[in-house]
């Protein structure tokens, strides 16, 4: 597996605020064999294992951040210094 790469501060506040509203929200990411998937979820949770952040959905799918394309149409963004971190 690659090494993790932060995501930006304001990407990950949005991540929280979608949680927060408990929205439904299209979701686009790559899989670790590099698939494009896009499905319809909502975000339940947002943490941290061994410093890699994933979002958990309700569904129990659980994707790595940095494997996200984007959110309700929103490209995911990386940290530019690498200073944020949940």
């Amino acid at each position: 597996m690659n090494p993790y790469e932060l995501v930006s501060c304001s990407f990950y506040d949005e991540l929280e605020a979608l949680a927060t509203l408990r929205r439904v929200c299209t979701i686009l990411y790559r899989t670790e064999t590099d698939e494009e998937i896009s499905l319809e979820g909502q975000i339940i949770d947002l943490y941290s294992v061994n410093k890699v952040e994933f979002m958990k959905l309700k569904d129990a799918t659980e994707i790595r951040l940095d494997r996200l394309i984007s959110v309700d149409g929103k490209p995911m963004q990386l940290a530019d210094d690498g200073t944020c971190q949940i």
